[in-house]
């Protein structure tokens, strides 16, 4: 069940981060980065450390990692929960009192027959 939500989660927040970037206007896009403008081709651009949409994208793309983390995780341990210990527990042995159900052999031929084994034809025996 957790699976599952990680997974729709997983699936809105890409298609979030692929809709943010498409919508995202480039740093160097600006006419003047085409002739050589410096201001434009900084680490940051002309506009300074980002605006609403590329925090948003950098929140989803946390969120993102995160997730795939966590659905990695539940991969590798099919058997466990998410509140349950990683310390493995002792095993039991069953108790002496149970019955174990019978196996019903079949009557009759216990002895099994081998299958006849056919001869080979030299001819047949590719070259």
């Amino acid at each position: 069940m957790l699976y599952n939500i990680l997974l729709i989660i997983q699936i809105l927040v890409a298609l979030g981060i692929i809709g943010l970037v498409l919508i995202q206007h480039g740093k160097g896009a600006d006419a003047g980065a085409a002739f050589g403008g410096g201001a434009s081709g900084t680490v940051f651009g002309s506009k300074g450390s980002g605006n609403f949409l590329t925090k948003l994208t950098t929140l989803l793309a946390v969120v993102f990692f995160s997730n795939s983390l966590m659905l990695a995780w539940l991969v590798a341990n099919p058997d466990r929960t998410v509140g349950e210990s990683i310390i493995p527990t002792a095993v039991t042995a069953p108790a002496v009192n149970e019955t174990i159900a019978p196996v019903d052999v079949p009557t009759g031929s216990t002895t099994p027959v081998a299958p006849a084994k056919e001869e080979s034809d030299p001819a047949d025996v590719p070259k």
